[in-house]
């Protein structure tokens, strides 16, 4: 029998990347990507010029169809096999990523009286501007005792849809008005893909409170704001399970693409879950953490449990059959960028330069040579806010311990070691639930620092494997694409076949794992005191900036 094909398109932050996957064996035939045009919209709107508040990340759907047009047909291409060969084509995105469109899914911000308002545009991941709605939405949920927030952790998000919604009404609310659909992204490029709307399963329960086959109540929803009541109206439809097939691929979308009109378009699915079965994470205890800028973390069991500052538990939101975890932190990679971007002193640099390596590399390095604790500092991993277990984006960045002999790479390795202990709360709050985690799987870009994974198989004290793919969204969709044309009878069964990964690449050492046990006890009383109520210094300081940050831009 001739080999097939299917292809799997990823939607990251500032690019979207095409992978050409056999179907046989999740072999990685070719892969492309195209960048973002406008990247992330932070500043000023591209349309006028207008500056943008605060805490806004907005992008431009134009840039999602580019990836269509461009990386996916470049893929094939490199690929070298016949279009004929690809059965079917899946896609992933970041969530919340979520924007408003006519009733036909033309965005908002695609109709020229509404180009120059923000609010007609997508609402990235990372938009933590509707903070005040989500507290909201938290307080009236548990104050009416609303059934559904206990699966969400307690606390619900500024970067889900509800909030975003929210926000949109109370600030433009002519766009509100306008917004006969509000949509993930995720589900919007499956729309121009296959010429039909699906609301897919994972991102309607974790990101828009969808449980138990219903939305949060009309009666809810006014209460938050007598305008919001008609909200849900704008995302209800029939939920689609992962892998299923949402439609056949259209004519227009075959031109862009260079596919053939008809094959399998999968139902749209979120990165970091989709990853799951690419990192054949799809067993009960596996925690998958997908580090990139930021880190998602899920994971399968077999019973619902309410876990404090989880993102969500959602039946079937990762593999069909299974309740899906999922917990996060909003900055990683982001905090190590962060560090080298804007604190390295140019020396260091230039050290790097003449070993030939880049910045990141040569701090790791030195930061490798040290023992646990000697550098003497803690950090907490909140630079970009803190999405579990505290849900609070309000939150900011902390290091101790400095001193005037502290060196850069000392600051480095406090920063690594910081967000692993973030992700050893997560675990401990998996565990006092009763969800066990057996194993740390990890995938994404930051795979390729051995010393930060060696700190978090240590830290965790939990033997630490390693998705086996630099491709790990785009192999993930490319599994859901293959059950949507049919070539396997499950996910389950296509991530036996496709799925590759390093089993126990790092080993915990017992005695590393004894001193950061140590350390971790310090991180957890400053976690608890400037997160838990032992001090408001860090939300009185971001007040006292947002204020001054507004009286500058007023002058």
């Amino acid at each position: 029998m001739a080999d097939t094909y299917v292809v799997g398109v990823d939607f990251g932050t500032l690019s979207g990347r095409a992978l050409v996957a056999r179907v046989r064996d999740g072999a990685e035939v070719a892969a492309a990507v195209c960048k973002y045009r406008h990247g992330v919209i932070e500043h000023d709107l591209p349309a006028n010029g207008a500056p943008l508040p605060l805490d806004w990340a907005l992008q431009d759907p134009e840039d999602y169809l580019d990836v269509l047009r461009v990386a996916v047909p470049t893929a094939v291409r490199t690929a070298g096999i016949d279009p004929a060969e690809i059965i079917g084509i899946a896609t992933d995105f970041t969530a919340c990523t979520v924007l408003p469109t006519m009733a036909d899914g033309t965005p908002l911000c695609r109709i020229p009286k509404f180009a120059g308002r923000p609010h007609a545009y997508p609402k990235l991941w990372k938009h933590h501007a509707a903070q005040a709605q989500a507290d909201r939405i938290t307080a009236v949920a548990h104050e009416r005792g609303e059934s559904w927030i206990g699966r969400y952790g307690g606390r619900i998000s500024s970067e889900w849809e509800f909030a975003k919604g929210l926000q949109m009404l109370e600030e433009d609310p002519e766009i509100y008005a306008a917004a006969t659909r509000f949509i993930e992204a995720a589900d919007w490029i499956v729309w121009q893909l296959c010429g039909r709307e699906t609301r897919n399963v994972c991102t309607a329960g974790y990101k828009g409170q969808h449980q138990d086959g219903a939305w949060p109540a009309p009666g809810y929803l006014a209460a938050l704001n007598p305008g919001f009541a008609d909200f849900t109206d704008k995302l209800a439809h029939p939920l689609s399970p992962l892998g299923g097939r949402a439609g056949g691929l259209t004519e227009q979308a075959a031109r862009w693409t260079g596919l053939r009109p008809g094959i399998a378009v999968a139902v749209g699915n979120v990165d970091a879950h989709v990853t799951a079965p690419a990192a054949q994470a799809v067993g009960d205890g596996q925690l998958l953490a997908v580090m990139g800028t930021s880190t998602c973390h899920v994971m399968n069991a077999g019973q619902l449990a309410e876990v404090p500052g989880m993102c969500g538990v959602v039946d079937g939101g990762i593999i069909s059959g299974s309740w899906g975890y999922e917990a996060g932190q909003s900055a990683v990679g982001d905090i190590f960028a962060w560090f080298v971007d804007n604190a390295l002193p140019a020396d260091y640099r230039g050290r790097a330069a003449a070993l030939g390596l880049d910045p990141h590399e040569y701090l790791s390095e030195l930061a490798g040579r040290q023992r646990v604790g000697e550098h003497g500092l803690i950090a907490l991993d909140w630079l970009g806010g803190n999405r579990s277990v505290l849900v609070d984006h309000d939150l900011s960045g902390v290091v101790i311990g400095l001193t005037l002999s502290t060196r850069p790479e000392d600051i480095y390795r406090a920063l690594l070691e910081a967000t692993a202990f973030g992700t050893r709360t997560i675990i401990e709050s998996f565990t006092h639930s009763g969800i066990a985690v057996r194993e740390l799987i990890v995938a994404g870009g930051l795979v390729r620092n051995t010393v930060l994974m060696q700190i978090y198989a240590d830290v965790t004290g939990l033997p630490l494997s390693v998705l086996a793919s630099q491709q790990g969204p785009a192999l993930g969709s490319a599994i859901h694409a293959a059950v949507a044309a049919g070539a396997y009878p499950d996910v389950r069964a296509a991530s036996a076949a496709m799925g590759r990964i390093d089993k126990a690449a790092y080993l915990p050492n017992p005695d590393r794992v004894a001193a950061y046990s140590e350390l971790y006890a310090e991180y957890r009383a400053l976690h608890d005191h400037f997160g838990r109520g032992g001090t408001d210094v860090l939300h009185r300081l971001r007040r006292i900036r947002n204020a001054a940050r507004t009286e500058v831009a007023v002058r």
